[in-house]
């Protein structure tokens, strides 16, 4: 896994020596020899990880940490902290500033490869949703409100047969309001997990390891558990078996006797880490949905409307209906774009009561309409289409203390697989504006003439005919 790998030391040899280690194992390597440096590097050079020795002059690692995760660009890089410091309280200080992890000087080789490829991973996923969030963007969609810095509220599963320990674990995780339940069983867990709703999971080394070690590589390989961080409780002797856990996909480990405070700290990582990951998903699913929804109504849009038919023409075939609001031009220009808009949706509510679950209608344009009836005969589409028609005509709209009357024409057309959606718009828009042209308020079944070429293709019911509501619009 190749990586851009910043490291961060005032000393020159201890830069020249872990730069040597990073090339051989074939990672893009720069160096900073300060803080400030550091920072203008991750500003220019934007890196995946940042190896941070603690002890500078000036600006020390904790400041440049610190930094980091309070620039919006910067904040999601991995941090970790390279000290010589054995201090417990130091740790902590670190991990409470941002840092992923701690390496203790001299850099154990094994450990050091083992958690860049963790971390690389998380990063990886994190840099993906943020391209398609940053993508959203730029087509005009704001993101929602970034995560709460607090954690109360957060659900932790902690799987363990040590029913002391995972009291007292409980009790620490609960000062910072977060609900842990407990399992001592893998399976179990694994089943626990399955509702979607934890969103960190501590899983302990003293359990069967090979099982332990199994539900870890499960829960990354199945779509369900695949981004709920993994923290493993360790012994100090299961070196090994950590190092075995971050490569099948562990997020980050404490060691017995767990210190408190830093297991506080490392889950609040973990979890703001989760829930960023989440906010960016659903500002995805929201950008997404923004992008194929009429805003005005709704409804579906034109673009959705237009993949939606070629989607259904290749498995089944389908009745379109092209609706337009009657003389709405009028309506804009006599009482004014907010009552044109008001009775806009006041349609689209109408014509959206009245369809299946199965039936797709869509804003194709001003005040058109297009409904798609998935496996439907134009005759079933004329009924459709009539019962739209008297739905729309039955009720005046009131807007704005207004009482109008609004009716609307339509085109009805029907293909088989296989055939062409430009072709099937094509003929209900031609059936429609007949519809227009033969008195307005009434349904027009598309006939030959209607389709491209001046025939139907083969199979596509054609029927001529009309529906006449007596009318002549509003």
């Amino acid at each position: 896994m190749t990586a851009r790998i910043l490291v961060v030391d005032d000393i020159a040899a201890n830069l020249r020596l872990l730069e040597a280690k990073l090339l051989n194992e074939y990672y893009e390597v720069s160096v900073a020899a300060s803080g400030q440096e550091a920072l203008a590097t991750v500003a220019r050079w934007t890196p995946d990880v940042v190896l941070l020795d603690v002890m500078m002059p000036g600006m020390d690692g904790y400041e440049v940490c610190r930094r980091l995760k309070a620039d919006p660009d910067a904040a999601h890089i991995p941090v970790v902290m390279i000290t010589a410091l054995t201090d417990q309280a130091e740790r902590v200080r670190g991990l409470e500033a941002g840092a992923d992890d701690f390496l203790s000087k001299p850099v154990d080789d094994a450990t050091l490869f083992a958690r860049l490829r963790a971390l690389l991973r998380v990063k990886q996923v994190l840099d993906a949703w943020r391209l398609r969030a940053e993508t959203a963007r730029n087509l005009g969609f704001e993101p929602p409100p970034g995560p709460s810095l607090s954690v109360a509220g957060a659900r932790a599963l902690m799987v363990n047969e040590d029913s002391a320990e995972t009291k007292q674990l409980q009790e620490v995780l609960r000062a910072d309001g977060v609900d842990v339940s407990s399992c001592t069983d893998p399976m179990e867990a694994w089943e626990t997990l399955q509702d979607g709703r934890h969103d960190v999971v501590l899983l302990s080394l003293s359990l069967n390891a090979g099982d332990a070690l199994r539900l870890a590589s499960r829960l990354r390989a199945e779509a369900s558990t695949r981004d709920v961080p993994v923290v493993l409780v360790a012994d100090l002797a299961q070196k090994g078996l950590v190092l075995r856990g971050f490569d099948l996909g562990a997020n980050d480990h404490v060691l017995r006797p767990v210190d408190p405070n830093e297991l506080r700290a490392r889950l609040r990582n973990q979890i703001r880490r989760r829930r960023y990951q989440e906010r960016l998903r659903a500002d995805l699913d929201r950008s997404l949905e923004m992008a194929v929804t009429d805003p005005l109504t709704g409804l579906r849009n034109r673009r959705y409307m237009r993949r939606h038919l070629d989607g259904v023409l290749r498995d089944s075939g389908a009745a379109v209906l092209m609706m337009d609001v009657d003389r709405f031009k009028s309506v804009n220009d006599t009482y004014g774009h907010a009552v044109g808009d008001i009775v806009l949706r006041e349609v689209a509510e109408r014509v959206r009561s009245q369809l299946r679950a199965a039936d797709v209608v869509a804003r194709y344009g001003g005040e058109e309409f297009l409904v798609v009836m998935s496996g439907a005969t134009v005759e079933d589409g004329r009924i459709v289409a009539d019962r739209l028609r008297q739905a729309i005509s039955a009720m005046p709209v009131e807007a704005e203390g207004r009482s109008l009357s609004v009716t609307a024409s339509l085109g009805v057309a029907a293909a088989e697989i296989g055939a062409n959606g430009d072709d099937v718009v094509s003929a209900a828009d031609a059936a429609l504006y007949r519809a227009k042209a033969n008195g307005r308020n009434r349904v027009e079944l598309a006939g030959p003439q209607d389709w491209p070429h001046g025939r139907a293709p083969a199979g596509c019911g054609v029927a001529g005919g009309a529906v006449d509501g007596g009318a002549t619009g509003s």
